[in-house]
């Protein structure tokens, strides 16, 4: 499990889900940063800075693994121009289950989007278990 900049460990409100923290300061071997991304690859803020920074994300690269992080574009126009990416992600955790992929809020911040508009692309992604999504995509996909 990852190590966390909080007192309180994994937030879950119930025991048999987990979500991804919010803040991340370390990662195990197997475990993987997926972060929202431009499709130059230039992380020069939000979590994509903390991608390049900690996790080993490269510039230049705006989509797919890079050291243990993910990047998912959504600086490059709507939902819709992000959905083939998300597809692209749940499709590549699918073919690598020995690694456990930590989804942040990907496109509500920088990008501007709000966790409703982004949540439903992560549908897809509930029923496996080496995704992790945000408490808050979580709840937008299970009300």
């Amino acid at each position: 499990m990852c190590l966390l900049i909080t007192l309180f460990g994994t937030l879950t409100m119930d025991k048999s889900i987990e979500y991804t923290p919010e803040y991340i300061s370390q990662l195990d071997d197997n475990e993987i940063f997926v972060f929202g991304s431009n499709l130059q690859g230039a992380h020069g803020g939000g979590a994509a800075r903390l991608a390049f920074n900690r996790f080993g994300a490269q510039w230049g690269v705006g989509v797919g693994l890079t050291g243990q992080t993910y990047a998912i574009p959504t600086m490059h126009g709507g939902v819709d121009a992000i959905a083939p990416y998300v597809d692209e992600f749940i499709e590549f955790a699918r073919n690598n289950r020995n690694l456990k992929f930590f989804v942040t809020r990907i496109g509500c911040g920088i990008a501007g989007f709000h966790d409703k508009d982004i949540a439903p692309l992560f549908e897809n992604a509930l029923d496996e278990e080496n995704i992790v999504l945000p408490k808050s995509f979580y709840d937008i996909l299970t009300k």
